[in-house]
């Protein structure tokens, strides 16, 4: 997954805010097959479920299924034709997802080799805002980051101060 470069500064920042608003006693549904960062999550203390690797846009059972407390999404959403029906089908209360945020200045990531990576959405945070809204969700903290990366051109030096990655914990609203 993470043969040539290692994301040591969004897992920095994932695990900072993950911590912020989540205890270790409080059992985890991430979203999205064993990965480095589940790993990291339960080396750090939380008790972690993940799905297992079906296409969740068709088949939410490990969701819906799931007695976990929270719900975790790190750049899952991006991934999804129809992020809506996932969201309104988790029974936790609690919430944390990050996406990609979409630049102006550079094309939506599409792969053209693996059909599970490829973004169906790259949002801007408004709009994970809405959606997670229309869902039945209430956003209580947000935070926002940059990526910047070691090549020279325009491009990179907008990624240097443009946030990249953003990140939300919401709890679910009465009425979902």
């Amino acid at each position: 997954m993470y043969e040539k470069t290692f994301p040591s500064k969004r897992f920095k920042h994932t695990l900072t805010f993950l911590e912020k608003h989540i205890s270790t006693n409080q059992s985890i549904l991430d979203l999205g097959v064993p990965n480095p960062f589940s790993k990291i999550m339960e080396e750090n203390g939380y008790a972690v479920e993940n799905t297992n690797g079906e296409d969740i846009d068709v088949d939410f059972s490990n969701i819906t299924t799931s007695n976990a407390e929270v719900v975790t999404a790190f750049e899952i959403f991006e991934h999804l034709l129809n992020p809506l029906t996932i969201l309104k089908e988790i029974k936790a209360n609690k919430l944390v997802a990050s996406i990609p945020l979409r630049l102006w200045f550079s094309p939506a990531y599409q792969s053209k080799t693996d059909p599970w990576d490829r973004h169906y959405h790259e949002f801007e945070d408004w709009q994970f805002d809405w959606l997670l809204e229309k869902a039945g969700w209430q956003i209580k903290d947000r935070a926002k980051w940059t990526n910047p990366v070691k090549k020279i051109g325009i491009r990179p030096l907008l990624r240097s101060f443009t946030p990249r990655y953003y990140i939300v914990y919401a709890e679910k609203t009465k009425q979902a």
